[in-house]
C-alpha cells in the first residue's frame, strides 16, 4: 500500500469518526467529548419502567392494545439506553420493567412511569414509592396532558407526599445544564398530534418541568408534564417521518439531562 493511499484512508476514517460524533452528541466537538466521558466513569443506570396498576386498563387496552404502564415500549428505553451509552461513559445495563411492591426495586436510583394519568396507587405502593424516594431514588413522570391528567397524577402524588408541593423547575435550574445546555424546555408531541399539525393535547397547551422535592431541594419526583418523551425516543429510528428528528433530539438531550442530574445530585 503506497503512503498516500494510507494517508486517504486514514482521512476517510476520521471523517467518519467526526460524522458519528457529530451524530451522536449534537453541538459538541470530539476534543470537547474526551473529557466529559471521563466525568461519568464509575456511574451506572438501568431504565427501570414502573409495571404499575391502572383505574382504566381495560379503556386502554381497548384502544391501544397495551396496558397503559408498557406504552411506547420496548422500543423507548431500548433506543433511549443505546444514546445514554454512546454518549457517555456511563455503564448503561438492559431496559427492565418491575412493580413497585418488587423488592429489586431497592437496587436501582430511578424508575419511569409513563401515562401516569392512568395511575392508582394502592396504599401499600404509596408507601414504597415514598420510602424509594426518601432513601435517594427519583421517580420520572412521562407522557400525560391537561388539567384533567394533571389532577389525577396531583391526586395519586399525595397519597405519596400529601405534605408537599409540586413545584416547577425553570430554565435556571441546574438540571438544564449539566450536560447539554438547554434554554427552554420542550414539548415533544406524540406521533399523533405530529400528524396533526401540533404539538400538544388534551388542552396541555404549555410544556413544562415541574417536581416534588426533598427537605434538601432535591427533585425526587421529576414530571414531565405536556410532553410526550417516551414517543420521541420510540420513533427515533423511523425513517418515514424525518420532519420528526428534530423533536426525537429535544427528548434526547433533556431527559439525558435528567438523568445525569439523578445520577449527580
Amino acid at each position: 500500500m503506497t503512503r498516500r493511499r494510507l494517508a486517504l484512508l486514514c482521512a476517510a476514517a476520521l471523517l467518519g469518526m467526526a460524522v458519528l460524533v457529530l451524530d451522536v452528541w449534537p453541538g459538541r466537538t470530539a476534543a470537547q467529548i474526551a473529557p466529559e466521558e471521563g466525568r461519568f466513569a464509575g456511574l451506572e443506570w438501568t431504565f427501570v419502567r414502573a409495571r404499575y396498576s391502572s383505574w382504566n386498563t381495560d379503556g386502554f387496552r381497548g384502544r391501544y392494545g397495551s396496558d397503559p404502564w408498557a406504552i411506547d415500549g420496548p422500543a423507548a428505553e431500548q433506543n433511549l439506553s443505546r444514546r445514554l451509552r454512546s454518549v457517555t461513559a456511563i455503564q448503561v445495563n438492559e431496559p427492565i420493567a418491575l412493580s413497585l411492591e418488587d423488592p429489586d426495586l431497592f437496587k436501582h436510583p430511578w424508575i419511569y412511569f409513563v401515562e401516569p394519568g392512568n395511575l392508582s396507587l394502592s396504599d401499600t405502593e404509596a408507601a414504597i414509592l415514598r420510602e424509594f424516594l426518601l432513601r435517594g431514588g427519583t421517580a420520572v413522570f412521562d407522557d400525560f396532558h391537561g388539567p384533567i391528567e394533571w389532577a389525577h397524577l396531583e391526586q395519586e402524588l399525595q397519597k405519596v407526599f400529601p405534605d408537599r408541593r409540586i413545584v416547577q423547575l425553570p430554565p435556571e435550574h441546574p438540571i438544564f445544564h449539566c450536560f447539554y445546555s438547554i434554554d427552554e424546555y420542550p414539548q415533544i408531541p406524540g406521533l399523533g398530534s405530529f400528524f396533526r399539525g401540533r404539538t400538544w393535547e388534551k388542552g396541555g397547551f404549555v410544556a413544562g418541568l415541574y417536581a416534588v422535592v426533598d427537605d434538601a431541594g432535591r427533585p425526587m419526583a421529576l414530571i414531565n408534564w405536556n410532553t410526550d418523551m417516551g414517543d420521541g425516543w420510540e420513533w427515533s429510528s423511523a425513517e418515514e417521518y424525518p420532519g420528526y428528528i428534530r423533536h426525537t433530539a429535544e427528548a434526547y438531550r433533556m431527559m439525558i439531562n435528567e438523568i445525569i442530574y439523578t445520577l449527580t445530585h
